[in-house]
């Protein structure tokens, strides 16, 4: 379990979250990868912070992939390794 906020919840990556559910980023992983580890920054730059509200807006066909996230007012296209590394938990306290 993960805590938001002294709140107990369960954790998952952003790839893993239904189709139009809100959640709040908890972090991005920092992985071992040369290249990953670029990838995660460049998440982090664009807006993947903690406290963040995000979803899953739609989803191509077929395999799911990309994604189509929308954070904040922006849309973005990820695919599901890059959205992997962003780790979410459902609902969000605020959206916009």
């Amino acid at each position: 379990m993960t805590t938001l906020n002294g709140v107990a919840a369960a954790a998952l990556s952003l790839d893993q979250l239904p189709t139009h559910q809100w959640a709040t980023v908890l972090d991005v992983q920092r992985p071992d990868g040369a290249e990953d580890r670029e990838l995660a920054l460049r998440l982090t730059e664009i807006g993947f912070v903690p406290g963040e509200a995000v979803r899953v807006v739609a989803t191509g066909v077929p395999g799911r992939e990309p994604l189509a996230v929308r954070l904040g007012h922006t849309t973005f296209a990820l695919r599901r390794h890059e959205a992997a590394l962003v780790r979410v938990v459902p609902g969000a306290s605020r959206h916009g």
